[in-house]
């Protein structure tokens, strides 16, 4: 059975795991103030999540 010469690197192995997402994040629209927010986080613009106040938000 083939056995590899030398062992790669910690860092070769995980830059080699670490370029597989080559596309930018889904944004969702938050359903209380129709923003783009990332997926399953609290709002930025409002801090709900989940239909409750997370964060308090200041208003400009």
């Amino acid at each position: 059975m083939a056995v590899p010469k030398k062992r790669k690197s910690k860092a070769a192995t995980a830059s080699r795991r670490a370029n597989w997402r080559l596309e930018a994040p889904g944004l969702v629209d938050c359903p209380k103030c129709h923003k783009p927010r990332m997926p399953h986080r609290v709002c930025p613009s409002c801090g709900y999540y989940d239909g409750k106040e997370r964060i308090k938000v200041e208003k400009e």
